[in-house]
């Protein structure tokens, strides 16, 4: 049958199940094959008005230095060595919490008092060995000047000494037990100076940080290391994600990672060896310092990884991409109608697609009205 004829037949078939608008595309790419050969079926011949017509849209390319894989699930995490669990170091009854979940605090605010009836059985120890040690001190200088007199043996010397310092060392004891308490040197120095003796335990924080979870409650009565807060340093935050095995070679350490909602970016700090059961992924560990305070510890998020390619690679609008057998092209506009230009692609993202063709920076693909195209230059190839 010829060819005009063909085109005139499927139009008017095509004018029958299409609603309007489709119909009226059909109709003009119709046309267009009854009016004469396509130029070697790679350049498709459109006047403005026919583009109007057919609701042909385009959009540029832009040059793609890397590329984003699909988005994968990841959970935001504090970093270990940013965090504390704050514990009462000896018993007793909770008197009073000083801060709340949500709360920043600085390292050494208060953030609890405790009444401890241990605390003062400590501060009884460690006044009597200083007072032992006054005595030991006394001693160990009186026998230093007898033997220096001859008046004394050196043994005496030596056992007096010798008895020195353990009570020395009963009292650095002691010291430190209170320091692990929660006694700072100025407090421990008015011990020492006062000779007063207190019950109420303070405890503090041991770095500058948000409070995550309270995890006792006021008046409860506590055990040695029972836990009171979980205090965290929020920047930077780690993004941890399960990436499919055979995804793990597009990506490496450094390698950028954008999180979609809200967007910010980190860099992958560690790749994980092992494959977890549940999902078949491995762990892979990114950081984020700029815009850490966007997000929140425990958050799920959606993530893009990206993978840096050497060539020269184009991202274009996913709806540009026309498939034909086994391959992918695009049509890109010219003055004279649409060029039609082969591509490879190199990654499919979420709403676009990374492709290495014969293209330049600022070409315009079609993006809207490609189905009349492709029929338009299929139809022209035969």
């Amino acid at each position: 049958m010829p060819r005009r004829l063909w085109g005139a037949l499927g139009a008017a078939l095509l004018s029958i199940v299409l609603p309007i608008p489709s119909r009226k595309a059909i109709l003009i790419a119709a046309a267009l094959l009854a009016s004469g050969p396509l130029l070697a079926a790679e350049m498709i011949p459109m006047s403005q008005e026919q583009r109007q017509a057919m609701g042909v849209r385009t959009a540029p390319v832009a040059v793609a230095t890397e590329s984003w894989s699909v988005a994968y699930p990841a959970q935001v995490q504090v970093p270990t060595a940013q965090l504390r669990v704050v514990s009462t170091p000896l018993s007793g009854l909770l008197e009073s919490l000083l801060v709340a979940e949500g709360d920043a605090v600085k390292k050494g605010q208060k953030l609890a008092s405790i009444l401890s009836p241990e605390l003062l059985s400590l501060q009884r120890g460690y006044l009597q060995a200083l007072s032992q040690l006054d005595l030991a001190r006394s001693d160990w200088e009186r026998d230093r000047q007898l033997l220096e007199e001859g008046i004394i043996a050196e043994r005496r010397y030596q056992t007096t000494h010798a008895h020195y310092v353990q009570v020395r060392t009963e009292v650095e004891q002691s010291r430190q037990t209170l320091r692990l308490a929660g006694m700072d040197r100025s407090a421990l120095e008015r011990l020492a100076r006062e000779r007063q003796l207190s019950g109420t335990l303070t405890v503090r924080s041991p770095l500058d940080g948000v409070v995550l979870e309270r995890m006792a409650t006021l008046g409860q009565r506590l055990n040695a290391l029972d836990p009171l807060y979980r205090i965290g340093r929020l920047k930077p935050l780690w993004l941890e994600i399960h990436v499919p095995l055979e995804q793990l070679s597009q990506i490496g350490v450094g390698s950028t990672v954008r999180v979609r909602a809200p967007l910010v970016e980190g860099r992958v700090i560690t790749i994980g060896r092992m494959v977890h059961g549940g999902d078949q992924g491995v762990l892979v560990r990114a950081e984020v310092t700029d815009g850490a305070e966007r997000l929140h510890p425990g958050q799920f998020v959606e993530v893009e990884l990206a993978s840096g390619r050497a060539e020269r690679n184009y991202r274009i609008p996913l709806g540009a991409l026309v498939r034909q057998g086994g391959k992918a092209w695009v049509f890109v506009a010219r003055d004279e109608g649409f060029l039609v230009v082969p591509v490879i692609i190199r990654a499919e993202e979420s709403d676009a697609v990374v492709v290495s063709a014969d293209l330049e920076p600022g070409d315009q693909v079609v993006m809207a009205g490609t189905a009349a195209l492709k029929a338009a230059w299929l139809q022209g190839a035969e």
